[in-house]
């Protein structure tokens, strides 16, 4: 049964009344805040359900006529009865029934003219609904979001629906990060960061439905000996880049030690401006490139010719030593300052340590603090080479022998990029802790929560949308994919004849 506006408004009005009824009753009976409030939002989402159907009722049937334009100069004709659709909002489902028309030729739908006045989407989710259960998703599982929507609003839609919005809204991400703009230049300092790393993301162990982001259930397997650890499935990894402005900020060997081996916070540290994380699954084509790693780089060398056109500013590349990383520096980026992350120097340091003293013991620390004075005062020819010597000299053997030549070796592959007293007199930035935090905020702390199993297309899906709710954004990234489905669907409509509102 159609509703009129005047039958919707009318209910909307004893709703509102049956509102301010239960506000009354509920002072005189001295409910409890908290009931007063679940109750008062319970039967506001009721109202609004009302005055959403008053709205659309309110807009007409779309009937403009036997025939319309259906653009590009052809011609539709009014299909005999009307068409419904449904429009899931906050507030509930609402039925829409409205005249459509096509070609005669099939009847095929060409032209709807209420979705457009009313800016219907494309789907049956309201935009509104759409931006607020992503949020929810990007933030925590599938599942959690289903659930947060039926306790919220009383909605439940299914797990595949989320991941296949997730999707469709990802799409657009990608199109909004390419057209974003550019920070303003008095709010960017002096120095261009650009920097990058790898996150695992376990994938589906099943052949599963490819776009599904993450499985319900995993395939039997043969029972395992105890000692077996559970296996956790195959990885792929995200390749993760940061961008960011930051001032200079010159430092002394002695202040780093202090920081690091001391724990002696650095308050004068300048903060990174306007910081822009994204990440790219990888995946090899059939000359072994990595697809996502070359377009992410290829992605951060844009970015740093629309933040610095004119070459004033000095870009720094911040990578461990992975070699992968570095060849693409050589190819996007080789006219910038690269530096080898300190934390990934330390971190070896520490391991060698432990090779030669306990954990956690006063002479291992000693012994990481000295070596690491020296690397900081660019003395890693003296670094090197004592560590070979001490292989040598303690005689070491098997798996600590390999882990101390391994890391001499890796300070001797990375040498050029591990100029630290320079970099440190220069005010550049020698650690790569925005690239750590991306890979966890970013990929880590969404795509590894407990069971999770994603499918490539889905990770990507997910990673797209995650980072731009964490660049803050969500609200303009909404606004322009918006704009852009209703350009694509309704653009060629705009001169068709315009229907009276119904009174």
């Amino acid at each position: 049964m159609i509703m009129t506006p005047e039958a919707a408004f009318l209910k909307a009005q004893q709703q509102l009344h049956e509102l301010i009824t239960f506000a009354l009753q509920a002072s005189h009976d001295r409910l409890r805040i908290d009931l007063v409030e679940r109750g008062l939002f319970s039967q506001l989402l009721q109202l609004g359900h009302s005055l959403l159907t008053a709205f659309v009722a309110q807009a007409g049937n779309g009937d403009v006529g036997d025939s319309t334009s259906a653009g590009h100069g052809q011609t539709c004709n009014r299909l005999p009865e009307p068409h419904s659709r449904p429009y899931r909002s906050i507030f509930g489902l609402l039925d829409i029934d409205r005249f459509v028309y096509g070609t005669r030729e099939g009847q095929k739908i060409q032209s709807v003219p209420l979705d457009a006045v009313l800016g219907l989407p494309e789907g049956e989710f309201s935009y509104v609904l759409e931006e607020w259960a992503q949020r929810l998703c990007v933030q925590g599982s599938f599942a959690e979001a289903v659930q947060s929507l039926d306790d919220l609003l009383g909605l439940r839609p299914s797990v595949r629906s989320l991941e296949n919005m997730n999707q469709t809204l990802a799409e657009e991400a990608g199109n909004f990060a390419a057209n974003r703009p550019t920070p303003p230049v008095e709010e960017e300092e002096e120095l261009l960061v650009l920097t990058a790393d790898h996150k695992g993301v376990i994938l589906r162990q099943t052949a599963a439905v490819v776009g599904s982001a993450q499985t319900t259930a995993e395939p039997r397997e043969a029972p395992k000996q105890p000692h077996q650890p559970p296996k956790r499935g195959k990885k792929k990894m995200a390749c993760v880049g940061a961008v960011y402005t930051i001032a200079r900020h010159v430092r002394t060997p002695q202040q780093i030690l202090d920081e690091l081996q001391r724990k002696q916070r650095d308050r004068d540290r300048p903060k990174p401006c306007h910081k822009h994380v994204w990440a790219e699954m990888t995946r090899a084509i059939e000359d072994q490139v990595c697809v996502g790693r070359i377009t992410l780089f290829g992605q951060m060398a844009k970015e740093r010719l629309l933040r610095d056109p004119q070459s004033k500013k000095i870009t720094i590349c911040l990578y461990d030593g992975e070699k992968a990383l570095w060849a693409c520096w050589v190819e996007f980026l080789p006219d910038s300052v690269g530096i080898l992350d300190l934390f990934h120097v330390l971190e070896r340091l520490w391991k060698v340590a432990h090779c030669f003293h306990p954990e956690k013991s006063k002479a291992s620390a000693e012994f990481v603090e000295q070596r690491l004075q020296q690397l900081l005062e660019g003395k890693v020819g003296y670094v090197i080479g004592g560590l070979r010597q001490m292989v040598t000299k303690h005689e070491l053997k098997g798996a600590k022998r390999k882990l101390v030549l391994e890391a001499a070796q890796y300070y001797e592959n990375n040498r050029e990029h591990m100029k630290y007293d320079e970099y440190l007199a220069a005010g550049y930035p020698i650690g790569s802790g925005v690239a750590e935090g991306a890979c966890r905020h970013l990929v880590k702390d969404r795509l590894e929560q407990t069971g999770m199993r994603w499918t490539v297309q889905g990770a990507q899906a997910m990673l797209y949308l995650r980072a731009t709710y964490l660049n803050g954004d969500w609200a303009e990234f909404q606004d322009f994919r918006i704009a852009r489905e209703q350009k694509r669907l309704y653009d060629h409509q705009a001169q068709e004849p315009q229907m009276e509102m119904a009174v």
